[in-house]
């Protein structure tokens, strides 16, 4: 079965690991420290914290920032839950906004003006797919409103220009992300007194950390803040740095493995749509199509098995999820939902070929002619 994604695993991993291992030190240390600099490094920025998720990063930028009870945060429903449910975590509520269209489906600046309220206090901007959206935008208008800036940058680690938007950036790690540390996270900001209250809540919101007593010889330690435990471990950190080194040339394969999907596509599938332009910066974390209106995603979705190629769909609208639908019933996202309800996403990985995509957009192709409805076959 050729996969959506498939983590990128070998021996140099491997040797990182027994090195972490025979250290005899695997909890936060010399490697998260080397990590969170590499990391940093690679995005222009001074300095990078590291934790257990990209949940956690979201969680603890909104918590760092005072976003609290009574505050509202504009979020996308074209996203993974964990963006919303960051929001609640700090008792805030989150606003959900609609996308521009199904060829840039990243979310409107103009539903956003509209969704602003008095209580509006900040937006957390996703960049769906790898794909940035566009910052001189999204700064005049979190300008104009007076609003904090949050990048989900989830999709989009090692993309020049992400992390520069607004206040802070999250990154995740997860396994079917660009680059892995099987669970984790990262948080840029560029903001000293930001940072500083991010690392200590990471950590229970200690003024210090075990490595930390261990070479000062003291163990006295203090808390000044609420904190939270959503620190990285010395074997993730030694599995990211093997990882990171190898993040660009895994990108600039997904932008080729990308361009040769649009032109095969564009040859075998004219009816579906491949969103963003192909110029657009993007980490290419995805390969998300829109499907024909009169298409069955789910017929399709069995074809391709059957042609040994996996897909799945970014994303279920939050909005439309159980939860969130009986917190806040009545919302209305015709953008997001007609997306959300014809997009498919293809393999995209690494480890593909050029004959991959090819195989991949032929067996859409055959799946297409095969799923179409009866009345349409006739027509």
């Amino acid at each position: 079965m050729l996969l959506v994604s498939e983590p990128t695993l070998g021996p140099d991993e491997k040797e990182a690991l027994a090195a972490a291992i025979d250290s005899g030190w695997i909890t936060m240390g010399d490697r998260v420290r080397e990590f969170e600099q590499t990391f940093a490094r690679m995005h222009g920025a001074d300095e990078a914290i590291a934790v257990g998720s990209c949940t956690a990063a979201l969680h603890l930028i909104l918590h760092a920032l005072g976003i609290g009870p009574g505050d509202e945060v504009l979020v996308p429903s074209l996203t993974f839950v964990a963006t919303a449910n960051a929001v609640l975590y700090v008792g805030a509520r989150p606003v959900f906004v609609d996308i521009e269209s199904g060829a840039v489906p990243l979310m409107s600046v103009a539903d956003a003006q509209r969704k602003c309220t008095s209580r509006t206090k900040a937006v957390i901007l996703m960049h769906f797919a790898g794909y940035l959206a566009d910052r001189e935008e999204w700064q005049a208008f979190a300008r104009s409103k007076d609003l904090l800036l949050i990048e989900d940058a989830a999709h989009a680690p090692g993309v020049k220009g992400v992390g520069t938007f607004g206040d802070a950036a999250a990154f995740s790690f997860y396994g079917n992300k660009n680059m892995t540390t099987a669970e984790g996270g990262a948080i840029i900001t560029r903001h000293r007194i930001l940072s500083d209250m991010i690392k200590r809540a990471r950590s229970h919101g200690m003024t210090s950390n075990t490595r930390q007593r261990l070479v000062s010889r003291s163990p006295e330690y203090d808390v000044t803040l609420l904190g939270f435990n959503y620190r990285m471990d010395e074997l993730r950190a030694a599995v990211g740095l093997v990882q990171l080194r190898k993040l660009s040339g895994w990108n600039d394969t997904r932008r080729r493995l990308s361009l040769h999907y649009r032109q095969r596509l564009a040859e075998r599938c004219p009816s579906v749509l491949v969103p963003f332009k192909p110029s657009w910066v993007s980490a290419h974390h995805l390969l998300p199509v829109v499907l024909p209106a009169a298409s069955s995603r789910q017929a399709l979705i069995e074809e391709l098995r059957k042609c040994g190629v996996q897909t799945t769909i970014h994303y279920p609208p939050v909005h439309r999820l159980t939860f969130y639908q009986d917190r806040y019933p009545g919302v209305s996202l015709p953008n997001t939902e007609d997306f959300c309800g014809r997009e498919l996403t293809l393999p995209l990985h690494p480890a593909m070929t050029p004959a991959d995509v090819d195989h991949v957009a032929d067996s859409l192709a055959e799946g297409l002619r095969a799923s179409q409805p009866a009345e349409v076959v006739q027509a």
